[in-house]
């Protein structure tokens, strides 16, 4: 699944589900440019593992929601390492667990500008390069939170939704110029962010106690979420847009199942 010669922007790209992509996607030969807001060690850390890999990479801060950021991190991109043809859009944040009548705001607008903004404004942004090219592919990593729509997440729950809408958009809007749009939409998968959703969830500090009791035995591993996306973005789904793939083991465990 060669990616050589082409140019990776993965949102978050230094921890977690986006370090694992990032490290996927240069060990099949892309190029990879690392964004980062908070974490920069961690983006530097993930650049010098491709580095000492044989790969090239490269981190750069924005803060994905701030239109003039992300625009000027492009910019930086493509004078580095050339035009993007592969987005992921993986940067995310959590909302706090609360019903809407209690969900301030400022909460709401955090995270929906994170989440869906973001995806729109980096997307608009690296398009017209990806037009450019033989082939261009969008990835938004969104949640199996899609599935169900549980009460107490209005914010993520909106925020994804809303992601979700802008890929089925793209893709019929791309297509013609050779860009694929597609969304992978993970469960619990043994992050931090995954292990503080736990914490306060239900009292699990280690996420692998949970192993038993997931699907195939085993907690999702950020490396089964990166597995989908090199698929994703690879010759191998040369004819696969618009489409939406759950990477959570099928959903929850069904007692006696």
């Amino acid at each position: 699944m060669s990616l050589a010669n082409r140019v990776a922007l993965v949102t978050g790209g230094g921890r977690g589900i986006g370090q694992a992509i990032s490290l996927a996607l240069a060990e099949d030969g892309a190029s990879v440019a690392i964004n980062y807001r908070r974490d920069e060690a961690a983006a530097n850390e993930t650049v010098a593992a491709i580095k000492d890999a044989g790969g090239l990479a490269r981190a750069y801060y924005a803060s994905v929601d701030q239109y003039e950021e992300d625009r000027e991190m492009v910019a930086a991109i493509e004078a580095d390492l050339g035009a993007v043809s592969i987005l992921v859009n993986n940067a995310g944040i959590a909302s706090r667990g609360l019903s809407v009548a209690d969900t301030e705001p400022d909460e709401l607008r955090r995270v929906v500008s994170t989440h869906a903004f973001a995806a729109h404004y980096l997307s608009k942004l690296v398009i017209p390069g990806m037009r450019e090219q033989d082939r261009g592919d969008i990835i938004m990593i969104s949640s199996a939170a899609t599935k169900g729509l549980e009460a107490n997440g209005a914010p993520y729950n909106m925020a994804k939704t809303a992601q979700e809408t802008l890929a089925y958009t793209l893709s019929k809007e791309e297509r013609v110029h050779g860009i694929r749009v597609n969304i992978v939409a993970p469960g619990l998968v043994e992050t931090e962010m995954g292990r503080r959703l736990m914490r306060a969830t239900a009292g699990v500090n280690n996420l692998r106690d949970l192993d038993a009791t997931m699907p195939f035995g085993k907690v999702c591993q950020p490396e089964d979420v990166a597995n989908v996306v090199r698929f994703l973005v690879s010759d191998k789904s040369s004819y696969v847009t618009g489409e939406r793939i759950y990477c959570d083991g099928g959903g929850p465990l069904i007692a006696n199942s």
